[in-house]
Formats: C-alpha cells, sequence, structure tokens
C-alpha cells in the first residue's frame, strides 16, 4: 500500500480560497433574486387587490323571492260580527309572488274562539289569503260545534262572514239526525244550512 502525504498548506489555502469564492458567487445571486422575488411577490398581491376591488359583484339568486316558511304560525282577527277567530297550522309558507297568500299544512280554524259556543274548522292542508280572509281547505275537512259535525273534501271558508260552502259529497250530523248531499253552504256559523244535489236526510225522532 502506498502512503498518502498530508495536503501542505498551500493545498488548504487554495481550497479555501476556492470554497469562499463559491460561496461569494452564491451570495451575489441572491442579493440579485431576492429583493426580486419579494418585488414580483408584492406586485402580484397588489394586481390581485385591485383586480378583487374592480371585478363585479355577482348578486346571490333572489333570495327575496324565496317563499318564507313559517312554523306552528298562528293568524288572528275578527270577523263581520265582532266575533274573534284563529288560523294555527303545523307549517305556513308565503308565496314568493303574493305575500299575502299563505300555503297552510294541517291547518285548524277557531271561530268565536272566546263565545260559548266555538266551531272548529280542521283539514289537511288550506290556503289562506290574508287580505280578504278567505281559507280554501282541502284534504278532507271536518267541521265540529255543539249545532253537530260536517264532514267533505274541500271547501272554501270566509272568515269575515262566517260562511262555509262547496261542492262535493258532504254528510253532516247533528242532534236532528243526518244528511247527505252534493253541495251545501253553512251560513251564520252554522244557524242556516242549505244542501243541494241530491240531498237525503235522516231524522231523529225526540225522545
Amino acid at each position: 500500500m502506498t502512503a498518502q502525504s498530508a495536503p501542505t498548506a498551500a493545498v488548504l489555502r487554495g481550497r479555501n480560497i476556492e470554497r469562499w469564492r463559491r460561496r461569494s458567487r452564491i451570495i451575489r445571486v441572491l442579493r440579485v433574486v431576492g429583493p426580486t422575488l419579494i418585488v414580483l411577490i408584492l406586485a402580484g398581491l397588489g394586481a390581485s387587490i385591485a383586480y378583487n376591488a374592480m371585478k363585479p359583484t355577482v348578486e346571490p339568486a333572489q333570495e327575496a323571492n324565496q317563499p318564507i316558511r313559517l312554523i306552528n304560525p298562528r293568524f288572528v282577527g275578527r270577523d263581520a260580527r265582532g266575533r274573534a277567530f284563529v288560523v294555527t297550522a303545523a307549517s305556513a309558507t308565503r308565496d314568493p309572488q303574493e305575500y299575502q297568500k299563505v300555503y297552510l299544512d294541517r291547518p285548524a280554524l277557531v271561530l268565536d274562539e272566546q263565545g260559548s259556543d266555538p266551531t272548529r274548522i280542521v283539514s289537511a292542508k288550506g290556503v289562506f289569503h290574508e287580505q280578504t280572509g278567505k281559507l280554501e281547505l282541502s284534504g278532507g275537512l271536518r267541521m265540529s260545534s255543539s249545532q253537530g259535525t260536517l264532514e267533505t273534501a274541500e271547501s272554501k271558508f270566509d272568515t269575515k262572514t262566517g260562511d262555509l260552502v262547496g261542492s262535493g259529497p258532504v254528510h253532516g250530523s247533528g242532534p236532528l239526525g243526518d244528511i247527505d248531499a252534493t253541495s251545501y253552504g253553512v251560513y251564520e256559523k252554522g244557524d242556516h244550512m242549505v244542501f243541494q244535489g241530491r240531498a237525503h236526510a235522516r231524522f231523529y225522532p225526540k225522545k
């Protein structure tokens, strides 16, 4: 084996000088590239800010026209005779095009709520027109009071007059008997009833 001789001082000094020169070149490059990168980053941020400021704002899709949904709504008022009424429902959705029109789920109406003989009307669905006080009921309707009960598929009720009218099979029962017909009208909170169209009545004898 041939022994390697230790590098001389001149060789070591040359190596150190070469390393120093490489570091000097790197430092010179960084001195140029570093500020250039900073300038480019700042320019990019400025351009982004300017673009966002000038970019037209995209309006959300007409949220104002979206239907308003209410949970357990309650509408109150008085009819032409001063009797209080209240309309409730499991939920209600306002028509986005007609604010006074409200779609009701499982509506219930109580007429003359504070009186001695309130009238209660329930159905599966309904449409309440707040401005006119008209209530359109569908999906099966039941009207009940001390005068008896009335059952039909759909009907229109006027909260201002207390009139209930409709066309379609109807069955009514009360203290005097039962009646079936194809059209009907209930007026003055049940004090006056009109049944038409193949009406068939069965009266109970007085005890």
